[in-house]
């Protein structure tokens, strides 16, 4: 009975938690009855059972777990198998939404190797566009996790693509997560491929595309500053922020010239 499935998988995390904590007097109990279900779940014929198990592998993910052997073992081959070009249409769709959500919850070498040459091909999937826009509104997560190296060398290729692609959706996810693959790139990027990009989206045909590219004008154009004097950073939510100096923090109060600096930052990295 799929209900009977779906509420089992639900309660797979707080067991995993009892277990570990407990991990003296069940060392291998999770291992051995637990992760097997989680994965064959994520196959399940039922879409409900399949999402509650996605739910729960990411739960278990969040709370590290799941040893590294069975993520590379177990989970990233069935993932890799369920986004595969010949998998069933709703197979696919669900996979990469747990590929990027993952993703920041890996360690760089096993995104890097394991799982960024397939969500490369993913962008580029001609069958489905809710695959590639699926890529494209988590491809800000995906350059983080994988850094600075393999962005400019394998994703950048991938964002032209998107952000030129037929469907205005894609190109105004792009839009919206510009600021997150620029924050990932060197400042010559920036400069000779990201900017020429983003004025073509800010001219895009679609009404929808500029008006989003137009809301990340301002993080894009921020990125070219220079962290250590504008004090900006990036939250672990994707958004961007202002540390305040030490001298702020101290006095509680605001720098009139606080804007000019950051003005300044800006024009002196272009």
């Amino acid at each position: 009975e799929p209900t009977v499935r779906t509420e089992l998988m639900e309660q797979i995390p707080p067991i995993a938690i009892f277990l570990q904590e407990s991990r003296p007097k069940f060392p291998t109990a999770f291992f051995e009855y637990l992760m097997p279900i989680v994965v064959r779940y994520l196959t399940d014929v039922n879409n409900q059972v399949r999402k509650a198990g996605q739910e729960a592998l990411l739960i278990l993910l969040e709370q590290d777990l799941i040893a590294q052997s069975d993520i590379e073992n177990k989970v990233c081959p069935i993932l890799l198998d369920l986004s595969a070009p010949d998998s069933d249409d709703e197979y696919k769709v669900e996979a990469v939404n747990v590929i990027c959500k993952m993703a920041s919850m890996l360690s760089r070498t096993t995104v890097e190797h394991m799982l960024l040459p397939r969500f490369c091909e993913l962008c580029s999937d001609g069958k489905l566009f809710q695959v590639r826009k699926i890529c494209a509104a988590n491809f800000g997560d995906i350059c983080n996790a994988v850094g600075q190296e393999a962005t400019e060398r394998l994703l950048i290729p991938k964002f032209f693509e998107l952000c030129s692609d037929s469907v205005w959706g894609m190109r105004k996810a792009c839009a919206e997560c510009f600021m997150a693959v620029s924050y990932t790139t060197s400042p010559e990027v920036r400069r000779s491929k990201l900017s020429p990009l983003f004025i073509s989206l800010i001219s895009d045909t679609c009404r929808w595309v500029r008006q989003a590219a137009f809301q990340s004008l301002g993080p894009f154009i921020s990125t070219f500053a220079n962290p250590s004097s504008a004090g900006l950073y990036i939250r672990e939510d994707g958004t961007l922020s202002i540390r305040p100096s030490t001298q702020d923090v101290n006095s509680n109060s605001c720098q009139p010239n606080n804007n000019i600096t950051l003005m300044s930052s800006s024009t002196n990295a272009t």
